[in-house]
């Protein structure tokens, strides 16, 4: 236990919530994730040089011809070296057909944000661009809706306007690699604030719980063993799962995470990461799961209705 793998719903939990129709990216799949040169043309061979037939008449031995040719070379040279030496150099033939102009520069506004936001799609499929990039086509379309049914919040990480007046979001994806990013038209998404998030400590194995910038609460929770260390980096929460007994692997309640176990590829769920809760109370303060994070159960109620989207930061 401590990778989070099928919980409540197991026929749920099957499907992929991330169709890819382009880009060849890595679907997250949670809860049951595995994880020309063109050739040289030849070059032809340049043509021979074209030998001119000699007229050995030309060049008889005879000292009367050559006497009377001698003048007329003469004069013929001088008017051939007068012309090379005063001749203008001929112009350069003009092309008809005028270079491509270069393509236009998108300019692109960036815009601070004022305070975490969550990305929500108004629709039940997003087209996500894993580069911002406005003339291409998306690289992915994701399903909005994680395996219980909830509509999926993704935390922002930026804003942009291009030179057209198109708003883009930058949003964290809940897909591997971990804290990879996409960008998303801003007409597709509702931008709601966030005003609490949670800090996880594994030097001191302990998590935070802020209220805008109020310390609410502080437990001391289980992280991963050394050999499956808890990744760190800055996710979100991914997914709310209530569970039927409070004596169970993971507690009275979990929240799914956007990130994964780096070292956990095979793991049921893909090694998806998850905050839950445990009935040990010896596991506090412990190196005792696979990666999750395990908070005891009278400490993990009041963690139960923290939004999707939440960040959730895990640091050294």
């Amino acid at each position: 236990t401590g990778v989070y793998d099928v919980l409540t719903h197991p026929s749920t939990m099957c499907r992929d919530i991330t169709s890819v129709r382009e880009g060849g990216f890595e679907p997250p799949r949670p809860f049951g994730h595995w994880d020309l040169n063109p050739a040289r043309l030849p070059v032809p061979p340049l043509p021979p040089a074209q030998r001119l037939p000699v007229d050995s008449r030309a060049f008889r031995d005879d000292n009367e011809t050559m006497a009377r040719r001698l003048p007329i070379g003469i004069a013929v040279l001088s008017v051939v070296l007068a012309a090379c030496s005063y001749a203008e150099p001929a112009p350069l033939p003009s092309s008809s057909a005028t270079a491509a102009p270069p393509p236009a520069v998108t300019i692109m506004r960036e815009e601070r944000l004022s305070g975490p936001l969550a990305a929500v799609p108004l629709q039940e499929d997003l087209d996500v661009w894993r580069r911002w990039a406005p003339t291409a086509q998306p690289s992915m379309s994701f399903e909005t809706r994680n395996p219980v049914g909830e509509r999926l919040a993704m935390l922002v990480t930026g804003r942009r306007t291009d030179d057209a007046g198109t708003a883009w979001v930058r949003i964290l994806l809940p897909i591997r690699p971990n804290e990879a990013i996409g960008w998303v038209h801003a007409a597709d998404v509702e931008l709601r604030p966030l005003s609490e998030r949670i800090v996880i400590d594994l030097s001191t194995r302990s998590l935070r719980h802020f209220r805008g910038k109020e310390l609410a609460n502080r437990f001391d929770v289980g992280i991963g063993q050394p050999q499956w260390p808890t990744a760190t980096g800055t996710f979100y929460i991914w997914e709310h799962v209530p569970q039927a007994s409070p004596t169970g692997p993971y507690g009275i309640f979990a929240l799914g995470l956007s990130g994964f176990s780096e070292v956990l590829l095979d793991w049921p769920g893909g090694g998806r990461m998850a905050i839950h809760g445990t009935s040990v109370a010896a596991d506090k303060g412990q190196m005792v799961s696979h990666g999750c994070v395990r908070v005891f159960n009278p400490d993990m109620r009041t963690l139960t209705k923290l939004p999707l989207g939440t960040p959730v930061i895990i640091q050294r």
